[in-house]
């Protein structure tokens, strides 16, 4: 049986203090993970969602669908 595939939104910012890119993933409750580089912390994301559905799968839990949607807006703040 072929897999199917899932689109999932991921936000990936740069940790300018630990150096490293950052990914959370809003449909699995904002499951976080890193690498050095960009294609390194997606892959981890990758293979952290693998690892989820995996698990959920053997729990009998339902797959989080792709249907959440995330947006990075810009937000005007004054401050002090």
């Amino acid at each position: 049986m072929p897999k199917r595939i899932t689109h999932y939104s991921v936000l990936i910012e740069w940790d300018s203090v630990e150096r490293v890119w950052v990914t959370h993933v809003p449909a699995f409750n904002y499951l976080s993970t890193y690498g050095k580089t960009r294609e390194e912390a997606l892959d981890q994301t990758r293979e952290a969602i693998i690892g989820y559905l995996e698990a959920a799968e053997k729990e009998g839990m339902p797959f989080p669908s792709g249907d959440i949607k995330a947006e990075l807006v810009e937000l005007e703040v004054a401050t002090p």
